[in-house]
């Protein structure tokens, strides 16, 4: 026991992540690679995974927000990254100044950078944003709207002070909707077509993350960027699973009390769960305070010397409790999996109806991220 493993902390496996990203990495070879670090690296600690991801040779880091990127460049992470997200034009300077690439994905938007990059005297490195079917950001590609909305981004990839190195597209459905997404990548793929025709190329075009890397292989084009399967799970059920991906985070805690309850007796807030028999409870300190959902009450197990006990009752802000009456050798301060490679969080995923990814987001700050690396 440590410090940071005395109460609740997450294991995060950097061996794991190296060997998840040689795997996905031998999927598009003749690609460049991009990793994906927002959302603090998908919960998994972004500078400690970026610097591993920057180790390992990734050619691109990608984050949704400027105080991401912010916090990458001064930890001394010098890799090129992209933010993906929305930033107000009068941060063109910190962008500048940190050696960023925004994503530029409206004309109002465009001018306003090229405005501002003209003013400082420095070009703006940018990749533009096309919206085939996503229907969040960029500029709407359909077959309606392709020819004038190619002209627009021409006329955007040309603007002063821009450097539009890139261009790229989200898939809304690579998991489960070959139809859609392929008219996805039709139309993205007139759209460069056409542009290319007015004269205006790319040197990285982009559009497939963790769904469409493993399904659309011939759409990898310069650059791939898996998000969640750098993690270690599939973005659905419905992709392929037998890559030889691992769960990167581990999220453990520890038997705080164990006591015997008589049948009939109620556990946790608002008795929802009644003993049914003679039973040694366990109480664990981890909560919803700790980013364990409440939905979660009384629909997952947990793991206790290699065996799979029930959570009983409600899940409490800081507790909860284990059912571990046929654990009879359960101790006080015995380490508990609460999710991690021989307890998939899949399981908990499916159990509340949500992704893997919302689970691995929510596990809190207050939850240190203890760092292991067999390399």
């Amino acid at each position: 026991m440590t410090e940071q493993t005395k109460r609740t902390w997450a294991e995060i496996h950097l061996d794991r992540l190296a060997d998840n990203y040689h795997t996905l990495r031998s999927l598009a070879p003749n690609s460049l690679f991009a990793g994906l670090v927002k959302a603090n690296a998908y919960g998994h600690g972004a500078v400690a995974v970026a610097r591993k991801l920057e180790e390992l040779g990734a050619d691109w880091l990608l984050v949704a927000a400027l105080d991401e990127a912010t916090e990458l460049r001064e930890a001394g992470i010098r890799a090129p990254i992209l933010i993906l997200g929305y930033t107000p034009a009068e941060y063109a300077g910190r962008l500048l100044e940190l050696d960023l690439t925004q994503t530029i994905y409206d004309m109002e938007q465009a001018k306003a950078f090229s405005a501002a990059a003209c003013e400082l005297g420095r070009p703006l490195n940018c990749h533009l944003k096309a919206d085939t079917g996503m229907s969040r950001l960029g500029i709407l590609c359909d077959e309606v709207h392709l020819e004038d909305s190619a002209r627009l981004l021409a006329d955007m990839a040309r603007l002063p002070g821009l450097k539009a190195e890139g261009i790229f597209m989200h898939f809304a459905d690579a998991d489960t909707s070959p139809e859609y997404s392929n008219l996805q990548i039709t139309r993205f793929q007139t759209l460069l077509a056409r542009l290319e025709e007015l004269g205006v190329t790319f040197a990285i075009r982009h559009c497939c993350a963790g769904a469409a890397t493993i399904n659309y292989p011939r759409m990898h084009l310069d650059m791939i960027r898996p998000g969640i399967l750098l993690y270690g799970h599939m973005p659905d059920h419905a992709c392929d699973g037998t890559l030889p991906l691992v769960p990167v985070m581990e999220l453990k805690t520890r038997v705080a009390s164990v006591k015997h309850l008589p049948k009939g007796t109620c556990v946790s807030y608002g008795r929802t769960h009644v003993l049914e028999r003679d039973s040694l409870v366990a109480a664990v300190p981890i909560g919803y305070g700790d980013g364990l959902f409440r939905l979660l009450s009384g629909r997952q197990e947990m793991l206790i010397r290699g065996r799979r006990v029930a959570q009983i009752g409600r899940v409490c802000m800081d507790m909860c409790m284990l059912d571990v009456t046929d654990l009879k050798q359960v101790k006080v301060g015995d380490e508990v999996t609460v999710f991690g490679r021989d307890l998939p969080l899949e399981e908990k995923a499916d159990a509340v109806g949500t992704i893997t990814y919302e689970l691995l987001c929510a596990v809190s700050p207050r939850v240190p991220r203890v760092y292991l690396d067999k390399a």
